[in-house]
């Protein structure tokens, strides 16, 4: 899309979001996803990301296999990726590798630069650092999944062995009739948590591999085990 004026702009969004509903209505392509790519320049991206044709870009957006921004700025990118998170209500992930990608990776839920040519910049403002584009695969599908299973785990451990431990002094007091008798010292209450069961936990969070790293690559379905609280 490259269009001089918004009216122009408006007629275009709203012929294309169109046909590609009457694409999704047809009982034909039910089972079928239409591949439509939008290509849009940073003029046009101004005029759509307004307030009255904001709606009607996400929506067309978000119908489309890929969506190209070119030639925009860096507070446009930065714009894209706030839009998307409030209107579709979804964790935004943001990959750059140079300083003009600094704002889009900031306003992202997790920002990820490459180390490259172009400085260091988008590595130093974002969460993950990768070296190569082609890393990003194993980052997502490999480290992602541990990552979540981990801390899944983890926390579930805490929760129990927490759970356990004030279970044993609640059931203390009918024994001592709630006299606030303590039935652990208190330096063993304070090495509770400290040093007596904090291994697991930790090892749980470091170390447990449920999925081989080759088997998550060859099935790259399992990625939506962790999404929608599949495992909490």
């Amino acid at each position: 899309m490259s269009c001089k004026n918004k009216l122009v702009c408006t007629s275009i969004l709203d012929c294309t979001l169109e046909e590609v509903r009457r694409y999704s209505a047809d009982p034909r392509n039910v089972d079928t996803t239409p591949d439509i790519s939008l290509v849009i320049d940073g003029r046009t991206l101004t005029m759509a990301l307004s307030s009255d044709l904001q709606d009607r870009f996400v929506d067309l957006a978000k119908r489309c296999r890929s969506v190209l921004c070119c030639r925009v700025t860096p507070l446009q990118k930065s714009r894209v990726v706030k839009v998307v998170r409030e209107k579709l209500k979804v964790m935004t992930l943001a990959v750059g590798d140079g300083a003009n990608d600094v704002n889009m990776i900031q306003a992202a839920d997790i920002g990820i630069g490459i180390s490259g040519q172009e400085g260091m910049q988008a590595v130093m403002a974002s969460d993950f650092a990768i070296s190569r584009f082609k890393h990003l695969k194993k980052l997502l599908l490999v480290h992602g999944h541990w990552c979540y299973t981990r801390l899944a785990n983890m926390i579930i451990y805490f929760f129990y062995k927490n759970v356990a431990y004030v279970n044993l002094l609640f059931w203390y007091q009918f024994f001592c009739g709630f006299s606030g008798t303590a039935m652990i010292d208190y330096w063993l209450m304070i090495f509770f948590n400290l040093f007596f069961t904090s291994v697991p936990p930790i090892m749980f969070g470091i170390m447990d591999k449920d999925i081989s790293a080759e088997f998550l690559l060859g099935v790259p379905e399992l990625y939506r085990s962790g999404q929608g609280a599949g495992l909490l």
